[in-house]
């Protein structure tokens, strides 16, 4: 493996890795906002969605911008954006403030999640793509295992009504990092042919890597799966001929949310809370969701591109289903009383439920949607799928408070039950792409 390729997806995976911090860090400071804006159920959860709203925002018109201006330009901005939303949700004086710029967060999120994986995609070999798509999602999780870490730590240092504006703020420092790596990787081969720029193009692939060894051979089979005569802007979407991989990327988006992974990111001291464990033991807990998730990660990693992305899928939805399965009991059997045993029940699964996600739907997701969609409509095809993610992540995470409220024994089987859905689509289905060129998964996919 090259240098080049290797370097470079680690700084595109940067984009991951604030994606994470900046989904999870809000889960230390829910309590803080609550007192300090004074908001009820209702405004704490369109609090937390108010990121969600700006990654809809963000996954939804980044395809055509990174299709216009190139994906590492895109990724320059997005590092800005992570940096602005950062000093600014810490420095807020009020909470319309404080939404604007979580706001501004959310936008770089959003941009993120369609963005750094598609890159890493593009320059990667087929049987090396899995892996190297895959940093992302293990910086996705070390960014949320360093915003449990840091919110830990902030808390125990008793800052008082300072404490939230901390846990915002230190994102600032891997935003700049990002930004300044950025200035030493190439750009897309796949993009710069899209271009007209084959000189380039034949250097980065020189430098990353090709699937045969070939490279004008490599250079012919992308210009011929771009159709170069059409105009990346001008191609149709919405068309018969993608409809296989928009619905292959809108059932894994929306299966993916129902999961209620973004309702245990968001909240998780709160669940803790719920059952039973004091404020110290519930982030330490939280904390350790991000440790399972990273090591979970690590182990799908090592496999995704020998044992494929649709058994990772299986084994991820079974163990979607007896974990939060167990959940529900206990919160339907313990309801507000609950005992020790009961706590350690709903830690247990709960953990269990992060290594599910993290060794199935979460290692898949963003190697997927980078890998079904054409060249000519990629970043389109991953805008759609992360545009549904987001719209679906905004829902859970809005609706969480006030279902919980009620019952968190109907919310967590409501989830296991989607994930029966989930387990279904997989196996009768979900398409296989393990060790495929991105051309040779369009013509898998019957696209002309």
């Amino acid at each position: 493996m090259k240098r080049t390729l290797v370097f470079s997806s680690i700084v595109a995976a940067l984009g991951g890795l604030l994606f994470g911090f900046d989904t999870a860090v809000i889960s230390g400071t829910t309590s803080w906002l609550s007192t300090v804006f004074e908001l009820s159920p209702f405004e704490l959860g369109f609090t937390v969605a108010s990121a969600l709203i700006g990654t809809i925002i963000g996954a939804l018109t980044i395809g055509k911008i990174a299709d216009r201006y190139g994906r590492r330009y895109v990724l320059f901005w997005l590092a800005l954006l992570f940096f602005i939303s950062a000093i600014g949700s810490g420095l807020s004086l009020n909470w319309y403030s404080f939404l604007f710029f979580r706001l501004i967060g959310g936008l770089g999120v959003g941009g993120a999640s369609v963005v750094s994986p598609m890159y890493i995609a593009e320059i990667s070999p087929a049987r090396f793509r899995g892996r190297l798509v895959s940093i992302a999602q293990l910086n996705i999780v070390f960014g949320m295992l360093l915003a449990y870490l840091s919110n830990y730590i902030i808390a125990d240092l008793n800052l008082g009504e300072f404490e939230w504006r901390w846990m915002f703020g230190v994102e600032a420092v891997p935003a700049i990092l990002f930004f300044s790596f950025l200035f030493f990787t190439p750009r897309s081969p796949r993009w710069l042919i899209a271009k007209g720029y084959n000189d380039e193009a034949r250097s980065v692939l020189e430098r990353c890597g090709t699937d045969n060894g070939d490279i004008s051979m490599e250079l012919k089979e992308i210009q011929n799966s771009l159709a170069k005569h059409l105009n990346l802007s001008k191609e149709k979407f919405f068309i018969r001929k993608y409809r296989v991989p928009i619905m292959l990327a809108i059932a894994l988006a929306l299966f993916n949310q129902f999961s209620g992974i973004n309702a245990v990111l968001y909240y998780a001291p709160h669940i803790f809370k719920m059952a039973g464990f004091e404020k110290s033991s519930a982030l330490l807990n939280s904390m350790g969701i991000g440790g399972v998730f990273f090591i979970f990660t690590l182990a799908a990693m090592a496999v995704i591109d020998r044992i494929g992305r649709k058994k990772l899928m299986i084994y991820g939805s079974v163990g979607y289903i007896i974990s939060l399965s167990i959940t529900a009991w206990a919160f339907f059997k313990f309801g507000d009383n609950f005992t020790e045993l009961g706590s350690r029940v709903v830690l247990v699964s709960i953990f269990l439920f992060a290594a599910s996600h993290a060794f199935g739907q979460g290692a898949v997701i963003w190697v997927y949607l980078s890998e079904i969609f054409p060249n000519r409509v990629r970043a389109r095809g991953q805008s759609l799928g992360s545009t549904t993610h987001w719209i679906a992540a905004a829902i859970i995470s809005w609706t969480f408070p006030l279902i919980a409220q009620i019952s968190g024994g109907f919310t967590f089987a409501f989830y296991a039950l989607c994930m029966v859905g989930q387990l279904i689509w997989v196996v009768f289905v979900m398409r296989e792409t393990k060790g495929v060129s991105l051309e040779e998964i369009q013509k898998q996919l019957e696209i002309d």
